[in-house]
């Protein structure tokens, strides 16, 4: 799995991220996709899965695996915060 197979789901346009990953099953013939998201953008990755699976590519992908973490880093002012994770796993349908 390559990194050229992740979407990282944050502020652009919601359509920005269901083309993209419509394209990597169209035109760079894709096994599968990872949708990644962290904090406020989860929900926006859970759309932009559904809408990509169900009305983009209805019965050519199906959700493979979600995997939910939380990671740890240092904000601006210098505190350790705590941000959910998402990982969601397309694959093409065999």
């Amino acid at each position: 799995m390559t990194a050229d197979n992740t979407i990282f789901v944050g502020g652009k346009p919601f359509m920005n991220y269901v083309t993209g990953i419509v394209m990597q099953f169209t035109t760079k013939n894709a096994d599968e996709v990872i949708i990644k998201a962290r904090g406020k953008f989860i929900s926006r990755a859970v759309d932009v899965a559904e809408v990509a699976s169900k009305r983009f590519l209805q019965d050519q992908v199906e959700l493979l695996t979600i995997t939910i973490d939380s990671e740890e880093f240092e904000n601006k002012e210098g505190k350790q915060v705590r941000v959910s994770t998402i990982e969601i796993t397309l694959g093409k349908k065999s």
